[in-house]
């Protein structure tokens, strides 16, 4: 700017108007080497120098001994976070502008840097052109509040520079008279308020607060002690001029962070007789704050609220029906095959249904009512006003009904469905976390009645679910406590007259509950993780066992053993297996592994290449149960397995050859692969004859011997049976 009459002032170009690309010093604080390494290349420009190190400690041992432009700063460093960092240049007073870049995902991490002081936040993984765009805009950025603060240094010496610095400003700078009217505006009044300067001379400056903050700021600014004499720092939200001819839609107000400082009278006076204000327009930065604040407490995905929100309006509308003596009732909602879409057609398309299934939930709700996203396929409702449960149900039945017509997704459309779980306050449950435990254990219920429904809570649900936690409790650590054991049913050969087979049946000796059956509790230990080491112990236990009975002279015995689904899905099942028959000397062929047809069906790829290599090793395999699936003769083709077993279903209602098409194909099976056979379940001397008739040799079951310890059973071997063992 130039003032008529006076040679144009502007000073030096590094204390006026500094280039950011000339004499800019950038240190690189970062744990990775190669990313120290490589920052100086993509973001190198004229005049930019670079130092770098690893930690916050070595960070401060520089910065002791050297002033930097920017500081690239990592948020999680080895020795402290990137914070600390930032708190230190606050606490010394430091003027380096900080660029801060993390690989956090949580909320918390963005604002914490931001309210320490950082002027930018870079989110890894980034593109270059990203991490460029705000090295240039904050290295402008202090290359300005630099130039301002030179500019304000040379105010006191020069009213040529004061002038140019004050009107040239990007804030709004003013002062007031005593009575707090507008003596001095300079020109970012019409750019950023759209008034022009001549039209607020001698107006109060109240005249500019929104009606909110007018109170505060008449407070302030006109006490009865006139200005205030200290220096002041406040928020408030100043008016824009409305244009009714340009016909522009725009904000009504904009926020800004207001400085005062009072102008003191000469000679030492106490009273002040005016005062100096700057306006920053923080309107981005606040818009940015309330985004923020909106991630933290909101889904990203379908703009619902999240878990902790949900929770927050759950505590508030139990209060409220506490102290009214009133009623609500929490949803939890689960949407059926979920998975198939994700795994089906790919995640984009499952968040397209998500979105779908949050827009149709959110149109069956009243307007008081909370539909919020947990995270996955899982949502919940609150519906705080409940007068009776049926309140609860008919909008139970609403969300089945608005889910019936089908999702148009880009390769089809999908008919969705929900499991819903309903618990009502106070009935259920007296704060948030009983209610939602309630809901989703009724969820779970609907789950394992066939999905595509809902159900209330019942306290007989939440025994069951007790007494499952319970026995998995007490499960852990079971087989430390030698609680496990071993039973053996034998497997009769009626032409050989004798036993040629044990089968491994695993009991738990619960110290309260007794002996239990392998229904009441592998289910438990496959969801909880614990199988894999119970079938370590199976494996072990009957390999040792076989191996006590061949030394004592039952050579050709074959032993038999069950193991989980789960254990195929470990990749080592198959060393397992023959580290532990080799380990204790035993020929493979004589420990036979029963597997399922639905275990075969499930992952037929996967479970072939392990049944494969496991005959390969020369250990045999039976599929258990055989004839309850659908696709037997097919994966027959594909599993080179040694022995059927007839399942007991086709056994038990066994009367005559002629009415036992079953299992007659069975044994037709058998023969054209070559397989052995072996009846289970047998119990009556007329299932035994037919079985005879039929063409089967082996079988097992109550007719012979119950399942018994290893002591009890070591007799059977000794023994010929004679109708029953």
């Amino acid at each position: 700017m130039v003032i008529p009459g006076e040679q144009p002032f502007f000073g030096t170009a590094s204390e006026v108007r500094p280039d950011p690309e000339l004499a800019c010093r950038i240190l690189v604080v970062d744990d990775d080497a190669s990313l120290r390494r490589t920052l100086p290349h993509v973001l190198a420009r004229s005049g930019r120098s670079f130092d770098d190190c690893g930690s916050v400690a070595a960070a401060i041992a520089l910065l002791q001994h050297q002033h930097y432009d920017l500081i690239l700063l990592d948020y999680r460093l080895p020795d402290a976070t990137g914070l600390a960092l930032l708190d230190w240049l606050s606490e010394n007073q430091r003027e380096e502008a900080v660029i801060m870049i993390s690989g956090e995902d949580a909320i918390d991490a963005a604002i914490g840097a931001l309210r320490r002081g950082a002027d930018d936040y870079v989110r890894k993984p980034y593109h270059v052109a990203q991490l460029q765009r705000a090295v240039e805009g904050t290295l402008h950025k202090t290359s300005l509040e630099r130039a301002n603060r030179a500019m304000s240094q040379r105010l006191r010496a020069s009213e040529r520079l004061h002038r140019y610095l004050v009107e040239s400003s990007p804030d709004l700078i003013f002062t007031l008279d005593a009575e707090g009217c507008f003596n001095y505006i300079n020109p970012r009044v019409q750019a950023l308020l759209g008034y022009e300067r001549s039209a607020l001379m001698r107006s109060p400056f109240v005249s500019l607060v929104m009606p909110e903050d007018m109170e505060r700021m008449r407070s302030l600014l006109l006490s009865p002690r006139g200005i205030p004499t200290e220096s002041f720092n406040v928020e408030l939200r100043l008016r824009r001029a409305v244009d009714d001819k340009s016909g522009q839609d725009g904000p009504e107000s904009i926020t800004v962070s207001l400085t005062g400082i009072p102008m003191m009278g000469r000679e030492g006076g106490r009273q002040a007789s005016g005062l100096y204000g700057v306006a920053r327009d923080i309107s981005e930065r606040k818009r940015a704050e309330e985004i923020i604040s909106f991630q933290a407490y909101h889904d990203q995905l379908t703009r619902l609220p999240n878990r902790v929100l949900f929770k927050d309006r759950l505590e508030l509308a139990i209060a409220q029906a506490q102290r009214r003596s009133g009623s609500l009732a929490v949803m939890f909602v689960d949407v059926d095959r979920f998975k198939l879409v994700n795994d089906t057609f790919g995640h984009a398309e499952g968040d397209t249904l998500l979105r779908g299934i949050a827009e149709r939930l959110s149109a069956t709700l009243r307007r008081g009512d909370t539909l919020a996203r947990l995270g996955g396929d899982e949502f919940t409702v609150l519906l705080p006003d409940v007068a009776q449960p049926e309140d609860a149900e008919t909008i139970a039945r609403k969300i089945l009904e608005v889910l019936a017509p089908p999702f148009r997704l880009s390769h089809g459309d999908f008919r969705a469905t929900v499991s819903l779980g309903i618990a009502l306050f106070p009935r259920d449950g007296n704060d948030a976390e009983e209610l939602t435990r309630a809901a989703d254990i009724a969820m779970y219920q609907v789950k394992r009645s066939g999905k595509n429904g809902f159900r209330f809570f019942d306290p007989d649900l939440n025994s069951h679910y007790r007494e499952r936690i319970a026995l998995e409790n007490d499960l852990r650590g079971a087989v430390e406590r030698g609680e496990l054991e071993l039973h053996y049913q034998p497997q009769i050969s009626l032409h050989r007259q004798r036993v040629v087979g044990m089968e491994a049946l695993l009991r738990w000796n619960h110290p309260v509950h007794g002996m239990v059956g392998p229904a009441a509790f592998v289910p438990v230990a496959e969801e909880a993780g614990l199988i894999g080491d119970i079938s370590r112990w199976v494996l072990e236990q009957a390999c040792r066992q076989l191996a006590d009975w061949r030394e004592a002279g039952h050579d050709e015995l074959r032993m038999s053993l069950n193991l989980s689904p789960h254990d195929f899905d470990s990749a080592d099942v198959v060393g397992m297996v023959t580290d532990c028959v080799s380990r204790h000397g035993l020929p493979p062929s004589q420990l036979e592994l029963e597997i399922t047809e639905s275990m075969m069906m499930q992952d037929a790829a996967g479970v072939a290449a392990k049944v494969r290599q496991l005959r390969e090793a020369g250990l045999s395999v039976a599929i258990d149960d055989f004839g309850t699936g659908y696709s037997a003769l097919a994966y027959l083709q594909k599993f080179p397995v040694s022995t059927l077993k007839i399942d007991r279903s086709f056994v038990r209602d066994l009367e005559g050859p002629a009415t036992n098409p079953i299992i007659s194909a069975i044994t037709g099976i058998a023969r054209g692969f070559g397989l052995q056979l072996i009846a289970e379940g047998v119990e009556r001397a007329e299932q035994v004859e037919t079985l005879r008739t039929l063409g089967c040799d082996v079988m097992q079951g109550y007719f012979f011997a119950r399942p018994a310890p290893a002591a009890e059973a070591g007799g059977w071997l000794r023994a010929v049976p004679c109708g029953a063992c």
